[in-house]
């Protein structure tokens, strides 16, 4: 019997089921990878402009003795949200908050980053 069908004619377009059930799989995939790298690109700016913030409020506790003030327009120039600044002598220790990644109606973690300035 040559040029037979295999499997019969009532298994046919079973590929196409496969195939399309093999779409739907990879865009989820893609869907959940783009939420990961929307945090970590989230994170990254958080962690961003704590740092900037810490810098500026230690300059401006340096020149002007008002280290919070600078701390807050430069977060929010970065896209944070300033929510502690507590100076420590000459330093200044700065928390930040960015929103997180909203997917499909779902509100994520929104991103918290800290860091310090000072000397020493």
């Amino acid at each position: 019997m040559t040029g037979a069908i295999i499997g019969g004619p009532h298994e046919r377009g079973a590929a196409t089921v496969l195939a399309v059930a093999m779409v739907g799989l990879l865009m989820m995939v893609g869907a959940a990878l783009s939420v990961v790298g929307a945090l970590f690109a989230a994170h990254r700016t958080a962690q961003a402009a704590a740092d900037l913030a810490a810098l500026a409020g230690a300059s401006a506790l340096a020149r002007t003795g008002e280290p919070c003030a600078a701390a807050e327009a430069t977060a929010r120039d970065n896209g944070a949200l300033l929510s502690g600044c507590v100076v420590d002598g000459a330093a200044v220790r700065i928390v930040v908050v960015v929103r997180g990644p909203r997917w499909r109606g779902l509100v994520l973690a929104d991103l918290v980053a800290e860091s310090r300035a000072g000397p020493g």
